[in-house]
């Protein structure tokens, strides 16, 4: 059965981070799907309430289902604009195999973590604010929240232990 972890956050919370460490760690038949590498490499898109980034999104999802052991989703993946995938994953993977996790930083700690980033080059604080959206927690499922003050490997070896109960 197909697991799913989903790992969400504001920019420069550390989710790519923690999402690619993770796949290299669960090795073969493991799927990476990333918000900023659909929605803006694959398409081309700005982020919004209607983006066309849903559909593919879907199709990426279920054939994640069917054919891998692990899929995990990550990105900023606002909780009112992606809806419809919070529904699909409900229905898709159900509360038994959803395993999902916040980076619940304060600004001030996101701030500092972008500027150790190569990206911090392309947008800066005055992206990051515009970009900030506090406390957006799902409904649909709960998530875990990831504080300041676990590191990566902590993060990891969360999630790690989670999904092999």
């Amino acid at each position: 059965m197909t697991k799913l972890i989903l790992i969400r956050g504001n920019a420069a919370s550390g989710k790519t981070s923690l999402a690619t460490v993770l796949q290299a760690e669960l090795g073969e038949n493991t799927l990476l799907l990333s918000q900023d590498n659909i929605r803006r490499t694959m398409l081309a898109a700005h982020d919004g309430p209607d983006i066309p980034t849903i559909p593919l999104l879907r199709n990426l999802l279920i054939y994640g289902k069917t054919h891998c052991d692990y899929l995990i989703l990550e990105g900023i993946l606002r909780a009112d604009w992606y809806t419809p995938i919070w529904e699909m994953i409900t229905d898709l993977f159900g509360s038994k195999n959803t395993y999902a996790y916040y980076y619940d930083l304060p600004f001030e700690d996101t701030l500092r973590r972008h500027s150790s980033r190569a990206k911090s080059q392309e947008f800066g604080e005055k992206s990051l604010r515009r970009w900030w959206n506090d406390n957006d927690y799902l409904t649909h499922f709960s998530e875990k929240k990831i504080a300041t003050t676990s590191s990566l490997s902590d993060s990891l070896e969360t999630i790690l232990q989670d999904i092999k109960q």
